[in-house]
């Protein structure tokens, strides 16, 4: 969470606000219900920390019907996501910081690009980060082995950050549960329990802390050029 007070902030110039936005939902039997959150704050405390970004508390709840099937999960509709999002916006606007970045922990969170375009249409104002390139090149400088698609939920890049920001979160089994479906064309039909019994679609085996410290690593270096566009000059 945040430790700034208000006077801490009032002598600051900080023009650019940082969103977590995660998810309340399964991670199969060995991380938390709160990995996505805690993957999303992760990756905001750093790029907060690196360009001297103001940081808000997470949005821990998120659009996770696809995994229902699955004890624990509990999703908020996606139209009570857009409107928190863009209240938090309108607030900050409000208090003169007229920039928000958000940071997304959920790929199910697929309104999030809806409030992204809608609020830049003026100019840019909102960046929704990190996006699938972002992690791509994320995975090629930790040396994952496991693409975007192959590792969806629960696999070798989720279980690499938590294992370098959250080891004590981790329970033991992760090195036994790979578990790969390529071909998820029916998902949001039939949701994730028909595509893994186990709520795991990539390859945690592969995971490390060190290739987690990479991962964020890169996406903080990546972060810049988002932001170049979001402080246009």
């Amino acid at each position: 969470m945040p430790t700034l007070n208000s006077h801490d902030l009032a002598q600051r110039s900080t023009d650019v606000a940082v969103l977590p936005v995660g998810s309340f939902e399964q991670h199969g039997r060995y991380l938390p219900l709160t990995t996505d959150s805690l993957i999303a704050t992760a990756i905001a405390h750093r790029i907060t920390d690196d360009y001297d970004l103001f940081l808000l508390p997470p949005v821990t709840f998120g659009c996770s019907h696809e995994h229902a099937a699955f004890a624990g999960t509990v999703s908020i509709r996606a139209t009570t996501l857009y409107s928190i999002v863009m209240d938090i916006a309108d607030s900050l606007r409000q208090a003169g910081i007229m920039k928000l970045a958000i940071i997304n922990g959920h790929g199910g969170n697929y309104v999030l690009n809806n409030v992204a375009r809608e609020s830049n249409v003026s100019g840019p104002r909102l960046l929704l980060f990190p996006q699938s390139p972002d992690w791509t090149d994320a995975r090629r400088h930790a040396g994952l082995i496991t693409s975007n698609h192959e590792d969806m939920h629960g696999g070798e890049a989720e279980t690499s950050i938590m294992l370098d920001r959250h080891p004590n979160l981790i329970k033991d089994g992760y090195q036994s549960a790979d578990h790969l479906a390529d071909d998820r064309r029916h998902l949001l039909t039939v949701g994730l329990g028909s595509y893994a019994p186990e709520g795991i679609v990539g390859r945690p085996s592969l995971a490390t802390a060190e290739k987690g410290r990479l991962l964020l690593d890169a996406l903080s270096n990546q972060f810049k050029a988002h932001l170049a566009y979001l402080r246009p000059h």
